[in-house]
């Protein structure tokens, strides 16, 4: 007959932190410096991103309310 493979609980849980080490060593991290500059980056663009949003949503209004009232 065929051999049973199933590992135990405990077995299971060691060889997955085993697997989740490796995998944290391959990650490549940010230096501070880069974090600091994409994240500038990010809410400059979202700021300039609103004020676009902002501003065509309020011209839309504007056109709608203009075509309402003729």
């Amino acid at each position: 007959m065929a051999e049973n493979n199933t590992k135990t609980k405990e077995q299971k849980k060691t060889s997955f932190m085993q697997g989740v080490k490796r995998e944290w060593k391959k990650i490549n991290w940010v230096s501070r410096e880069d974090l600091v500059k994409e994240t500038g980056i990010v809410v400059v663009l979202s700021l300039i991103l609103g004020v676009i949003i902002t501003a065509v949503d309020s011209g839309a209004l504007r056109l709608i309310d203009w075509i309402l009232n003729l």
